[in-house]
């Protein structure tokens, strides 16, 4: 009841903000104006991230006055560093969506953040590797691994965010599957993680966040979350996969079995937004254009191209999320690992869907055009 509280007081927070926040974009102009690489075919307003950031601060707010978040702030130098990194990081998209500042200049704002995160404590300390055990990293290492694990993350998030609701539901889903990780490492009768860790604090308020702004975002969408809300996504993405991820001591076992790896996890739960990212430097790569230069190629375009309209675009990436989500926790919650097999049929279903539908549909079409009108 006490992470629902949280959940809570970030959607609320968000869609009660967000007619604010859309007057806000009006006012000083920051506008999506439709243009050929954008699918949206209205002028909308792009500071929402703007009510996310204020309901995950409320969020932090009601934690704070919790039992069950307590111990999180009896040091308060984490969450303070997460609350001014993600401010910042907010407010370098948010400049950008209301003026546009170059890439090197937004991508020193991440570095920013990301370093306030290492500083306060949130870093990527150790790697597990199969057969070769633990791995305590340096400081140095640590720092760098870290933020270029936050610019990642942000960049990300920012690419994927290409249709109405697709980045806020893909996110979070994987927040929300985030949280459950975490809180079942958490749990006393394990306590593989340390009462204290905020990943699952930052994991539920930015689901509630999402949870909040989805309304106004889902297609047709009244108001987008800039890029301002498309790199706090990514930080508080980054922020929780980091604590819950690359601090944990714990023994492999199928209830730790991703912990093989540290940074595994969200690496399963967003692949989506990763593979997408991965695929869109290799091919503008392989054009010669440059890595932030925009294009039509990512995976929602070509679902598009394939004859999906934009909800149902967005349904199958956010199916694909969850699907990989459930790859994760199945083993946490059932000790099991025998839950492959039925993800792996239900991701076959969706690729055959996927591939065959507007197919099938766009033939039905022709048949009926074709065919003799009836005497």
């Amino acid at each position: 009841m006490e992470a629902f509280a949280v959940f809570a007081a970030a959607g609320v927070v968000t869609a009660a903000l967000m007619p604010l926040a859309s007057l806000l974009s009006r006012r000083v102009g920051a506008i999506a104006i439709p243009s050929d690489r954008k699918v949206h075919a209205e002028p909308t307003p792009e500071l929402g991230g703007l009510a996310m950031l204020a309901g995950v601060l409320a969020a932090f707010g009601v934690a704070w006055r919790l039992d069950r978040f307590g111990p999180i702030f009896d040091a308060p130098t984490v969450p303070i560093g997460v609350i001014v990194a993600a401010t910042l990081v907010y407010l370098v998209g948010g400049i950008d969506d209301v003026r546009e500042i170059s890439a090197p200049a937004k991508t020193a704002g991440t570095v920013l953040s990301g370093s306030i995160l290492n500083f306060a404590g949130v870093s990527i300390l150790l790697f597990r590797f199969p057969g070769v055990g633990l791995i305590d990293l340096s400081p140095d290492w640590a720092a760098l691994i870290t933020v270029v694990w936050v610019v990642g993350m942000c960049q990300a998030i920012n690419l994927i965010d290409g249709l109405d609701g697709l980045a806020a539901g893909i996110v979070g889903i994987a927040a929300f599957a985030l949280y459950l990780f975490a809180d079942q490492l958490a749990d006393p009768s394990t306590a593989q993680l340390p009462a204290d860790n905020i990943a699952p604090l930052v994991a539920i308020a930015t689901a509630g966040a999402c949870v909040g702004f989805l309304p106004f975002n889902f297609h047709p969408a009244s108001v987008f979350m800039g890029d301002g809300g498309a790199l706090l996504l990514g930080l508080l993405m980054a922020t929780a996969s980091i604590a819950v991820a690359g601090n944990s001591t714990a023994d492999s076992s199928s209830q730790t079995f991703f912990f093989f790896a540290p940074l595994f996890i969200p690496i399963v739960i967003l692949g989506v937004p990763i593979f997408d990212t991965v695929f869109a430097i290799l091919r503008r790569a392989r054009s010669r254009s440059g890595v932030t230069e925009a294009d039509k190629g990512h995976l929602h375009h070509r679902l598009m191209d394939l004859g999906h309209g934009q909800r149902r675009s967005v349904a199958i990436l956010w199916t694909w999320t969850a699907l990989l989500s459930g790859l994760v926790l199945y083993p946490v919650y059932t000790e099991s690992d025998d839950g492959a097999l039925p993800i792996g049929i239900a991701a076959l279903a969706l690729v055959l869907y996927t591939i065959l539908h507007p197919r099938a549909r766009v033939e039905r079409r022709a048949r009926k055009a074709s065919a003799p009108p009836a005497e």
